[in-house]
Parts: C-alpha cells; sequence; structure tokens
C-alpha cells in the first residue's frame, strides 16, 4: 500500500511539474487518457488489498438455534391452557402449554391396577407349583399301589388262587397311573416355567405390564410441555380449545433459544484464501446505526450445497452457469464480543469485515473507515419519503 501511494504521490508530482509548474509539455487528452489508465492501474492495488486483507460482507445475518415444539402424544390432545406469554422470557423447564390429562390419566390408572393383578398372578403360579408338586407326589403313590396290586394279583393267578381279570384290570390301572404320573409332571414343570419365566429378575407377565405403564406415564408427564431451553416464542397463536397432535409432524410453536447465537455471513470463494479461525471482525448492524461491534471469527463453513449430489439412478448433466450467476459463496460463523447478546435478535442483518492481518495496518485503516461509513449511512438509507 506504501509503494501504491508512493507511486501515485510521484505521478501527481511529475504531471505537475511538467504540465503545470515549468509547462514543458502540452496537457492534451492523450495525456489525460495516460494518467487515468496509469491512476487507475494503481487504485487495482487498493481494491485488491481490501478485498483480501480486509474482505467484508454486506449478507452478514444473527442466526439464533430454534427448535420445533412438537407434542410428544400419541394422538390428537385437546389444549387446555397456555402457560406462556408472547415474546416473554422464560427458563428450561418451565411449562408453556397444558393438554387435557384425563384420556392418559386413566390410562395409568387402569394399568396400575393391571400391574397389581399381574403381581399378584405371580403368587397365583407360585401355588400352581405346589398343587403340582402334591399331585404328581399323589400320582407316584397311587403309581405304586397299582405297581404291588399288579404283582400280588398276577402271583396268585399263576399259583391258581385268584382271577387272571384280577391281574389283567391291575395291569391296566398301573400303566393308567404311570400316565398320571407323567402328565403331572409335566404339569409341574410347566407350572415352574411359568413361574420362573423372567427378565432382569422380574416376571416376563409382571415386566409386560410394566413396561405398558411407563410409556403411559411417560406420555401423562408430556401432557405439560415445558421449555427445552432459556428463550422465548414469537407468534404465539396456540390458544386453549384447539387440538394438537393431528399430525405427529407438525410443530405447534418455535421456541428460539437464548444459547449459542452467531453471525452468520456469506464470503465469495476466493477472498477465504488468508481468512482463519481467531480472526479479528467488526460488524455493522443494521439495527444499530452509527455502532460497530467487534467480534471473531469461529468457523469457516467449507462447504455448499451446489456439491452435493443426491443418490440416483439418472445420471448428473453439466451445463454451464449463466454468466450473469453470482458465484457460490461460503458462510462464515462469527461470534461477537458483547456481554450482552439479547441485543443481536435472529435475523438482524448488516456488513461484517475480517481483518486477516489484525486490527492495524493501512489495509485495516482503510476499511475501518469504510465500515464506519456504512454505518453512519444507515442513519440515512433507505430514505424516508
Amino acid at each position: 500500500m506504501v509503494l501504491a501511494l508512493g507511486l501515485l504521490f510521484v505521478f501527481a508530482a511529475f504531471i505537475w511539474l511538467v504540465f503545470f509548474r515549468f509547462k514543458w509539455l502540452k496537457f492534451s487528452i492523450g495525456w489525460a487518457l495516460v494518467s487515468a489508465f496509469f491512476v487507475l492501474h494503481v487504485l487495482l492495488i487498493f481494491i485488491i488489498g481490501l478485498r483480501f486483507m480486509t474482505p467484508a460482507s454486506n449478507n452478514a445475518k444473527m442466526v439464533q438455534h430454534t427448535i420445533q415444539l412438537v407434542p410428544r402424544l400419541p394422538e390428537p390432545t385437546l389444549v387446555t391452557a397456555v402457560l406462556v406469554e408472547q415474546n416473554q422470557p422464560v427458563r428450561k423447564g418451565q411449562p408453556l402449554f397444558q393438554f387435557d390429562r384425563r384420556p392418559y390419566q386413566f390410562q395409568v390408572d387402569g394399568l396400575e391396577a393391571k400391574l397389581a393383578q399381574a403381581k399378584q398372578s405371580v403368587q397365583i403360579l407360585k401355588s400352581d407349583i405346589d398343587v403340582a408338586t402334591q399331585k404328581l407326589a399323589k400320582s407316584q403313590s397311587e403309581t405304586v399301589y397299582a405297581k404291588y396290586q399288579k404283582h400280588l394279583a398276577v402271583s396268585l393267578a399263576e399259583q391258581g388262587a385268584g382271577p387272571e381279570e384280577d391281574a389283567q384290570r391291575w395291569d391296566a390301572q398301573y400303566k393308567v397311573n404311570e400316565a398320571a404320573v407323567k402328565e403331572a409332571a409335566a404339569e409341574l414343570e410347566r407350572a415352574r416355567l411359568r413361574y420362573r419365566s423372567e427378565i432382569n429378575g422380574v416376571n416376563t407377565s409382571v415386566a409386560v405390564v410394566d413396561a405398558e405403564l411407563a410409556l403411559a406415564k411417560f406420555y401423562l408427564n408430556n401432557t405439560t410441555l415445558v421449555a427445552p431451553e432459556d428463550g422465548f416464542i414469537i407468534n404465539l397463536q396456540v390458544r386453549p380449545g384447539m387440538v394438537a397432535g393431528d399430525f405427529r409432524v407438525g410443530a405447534i410453536a418455535s421456541f428460539i433459544c437464548d444459547d449459542g447465537r452467531y453471525l452468520l455471513a456469506a464470503y465469495t470463494q476466493e477472498i477465504l484464501k488468508y481468512m482463519s479461525n481467531g480472526q479479528s471482525v467488526e460488524v455493522a448492524l443494521d439495527l444499530y446505526p452509527g455502532q460497530i461491534f467487534p467480534g471473531k471469527v469461529q468457523s469457516i463453513w467449507r462447504a455448499s450445497g451446489e456439491g452435493q449430489y443426491l443418490p440416483s439412478g439418472t445420471l448428473p448433466v453439466f451445463n454451464p452457469e449463466p454468466p450473469k450467476l453470482p458465484q457460490g459463496c461460503f458462510a462464515v460463523a462469527i461470534v461477537l464480543d458483547d456481554p450482552d447478546q439479547e441485543k443481536f435478535p435472529i435475523g438482524a442483518q448488516g456488513v461484517a469485515a475480517v481483518y486477516t492481518q489484525g486490527m492495524r495496518g493501512p489495509w485495516a485503516a482503510l476499511r475501518r473507515i469504510s465500515l464506519r461509513i456504512t454505518s453512519w449511512a444507515n442513519w440515512l438509507y433507505p430514505m424516508p419519503f
């Protein structure tokens, strides 16, 4: 920059001495064109220096995180109360909307009764094991008795002291009792399996109802929609009496978060050459004419949707871009140093200048002057009529 100023000074001195002080030559249209050509080319140094050493963007907007408030309920539910006012700050966990609790409370009450019944059924299953055990013992005793009677009848029949029919009858009874023993043993095993059917130490029938009850309590708790974090709501259109949840993808309000706001500025790709994280920034917001806000480069978003192709069976077609179409830009996230971040609302726009070589130096001085002129011009533009 010093060299450019020196060239301009030397050239101006040359023109003044040759054409006006000593009048060695006559200042003609030709010399005027040569002088303009020289000055314009020297001015390119200032333009290039400002673009790359102190890049500026007039497409800068304040960004805040927003959360779409969607009722987490399984069916359309009546809104019974709106507990928040529009554009008023709320704290994390503060109730915002109250939905009708009655359908979900009825489900909880019914499942609590069902859970008590399931727990009682576990005790019944334990008693079934005792009953099956006694039945097996009885069948085994009857089998032993039938086996004895069969042996006795067969012995008497062989000695001619008893009829053959008795031996056959006790043989059949013995087989029936053996089948009864197997049946009783199977019933005992089935009772044990039912009683010992557990997951994580809890009977499966109880666990099923317990899980259903937990889900019902989850929905019951969600009948009160609370603030996910500190922030506020604008454009509040929810009123008691409306039914929410017809479409699960539809939000009933947008919650604007206080934390994590930043300025997002778009820069053409070539002027990002010397830009990096942590560099000093000055911002002139249209909302505050005549004021400059310092900040820092938080991150450079080195990505653009123009380079994204979705999976498809269709081959891409590459055509030349229209010559008047603006070049694709990259976004730069900037955080402002002001401790009162609430003064920077979502959507506020302005001009952001990044000082790649620091706040000192001739290029920084020129950019700071230019930025302040822009900020003060906001008092007049747009002109009132």
